[in-house]
């Protein structure tokens, strides 16, 4: 089976790795651009292990289409896309194409479903392997996987602990189901379906008057991107490695750094604590609370 890969970043990488492992004739990459850090991943691979690569601005540039067209690919697989394809690349495989989301859809369509599911204080999350359509997110459901949302968990550790080795099990799983002719197509069920955008500056700044379990949840939801953050004479303060703190101080007004030590900084909340482990002050680099200058009776978001 003539296999294209569209995608980008170390699950991209991952993706084709796993399916050249198996056997699949991947006939062609389309990566994202290369970044100001160097190489793209999956680029990079794929060079190395001799697969056609493209890394067009845009799939929907007319040159892009033309050339994902004279594969003549029998499936696409789309691994972490963040660009627009248009329907003349998703429809033009014998099969299809099938795209890896990191969440249960209906729930969580957008781009940053992983954050969202977090913040909003999901017991569970997962992942979905789709047939895309016009919309966003809305196509039928091949497969998902559940995983259940630790009260510590970040992003970080929910996306690189689970959803990214799930999700290169479940897309090969995916190609498998495809190439049998038995992979499912089941319709979304509209009336469970939410959509949130971006998670960015505005969405991630933490309001300390509210509950506990609030900033708690958004300090873990944006770490490590894009970092909930709050204020501190006058700089952006970003806050990781959040926990609810068992301490109380209920004379403090919220925002009120109520004790710093090595395991953290203790922050009064609108009805309790809510303690982080690191912070970065500004453009500057993570450092533990304790080496931040942030003293005891500060308050924070002023």
């Amino acid at each position: 089976m003539r296999l294209a890969i569209i995608g980008q970043s170390a699950f991209g990488q991952a993706v084709l790795e796993r399916l050249l492992t198996v056997g699949y004739d991947v006939v062609g990459v389309f990566a994202a651009p290369d970044g100001r850090r160097g190489q793209e991943p999956l680029a990079e691979a794929a060079r190395e292990m001799d697969v056609p690569v493209w890394q067009f601005d845009r799939m929907r540039d007319a040159e892009c289409v033309a050339t994902f067209r004279a594969l003549n690919a029998d499936l696409c697989v789309m691994a972490y896309v963040t660009d627009i394809v248009p329907m003349e690349v998703i429809n033009d495989p014998a099969l299809g194409t099938i795209q890896y989301h990191p969440s249960l859809l209906p729930r969580h369509r957008g781009p940053s479903s992983i954050n969202w599911a977090i913040i909003n204080g999901d017991a569970r999350t997962g992942l979905t392997i789709f047939w895309p359509d016009a919309g966003l997110d809305t196509g039928p459901i091949l497969l998902q996987r559940e995983v259940e949302i630790g009260p510590n968990d970040t992003v970080g550790s929910l996306y690189f602990d689970h959803l990214f080795p799930m999700g290169v099990d479940a897309l090969a799983e995916s190609v498998a189901l495809a190439q049998s002719g038995d992979a499912p197509r089941i319709p979304q069920d509209e009336s469970l379906a939410t959509y949130e955008s971006w998670c960015g500056r505005v969405e991630s700044e933490i309001d300390w008057s509210r509950p506990t379990t609030e900033p708690h949840n958004l300090i873990r939801g944006c770490d490590p991107q894009p970092g909930a953050w709050t204020t501190w004479h006058g700089e952006r303060l970003s806050l990781y490695g959040s926990r609810v703190s068992k301490s109380q101080d209920e004379g403090a007004v919220p925002g009120t750094v109520l004790g710093v030590d090595g395991s953290g900084m203790a922050v009064r909340t609108g009805d309790g604590v809510a303690s982080v482990a690191r912070v970065r002050v500004g453009r500057g680099g993570k450092v533990a609370a304790a080496e931040s200058g942030v003293g005891v009776g500060e308050v924070l978001g002023v």
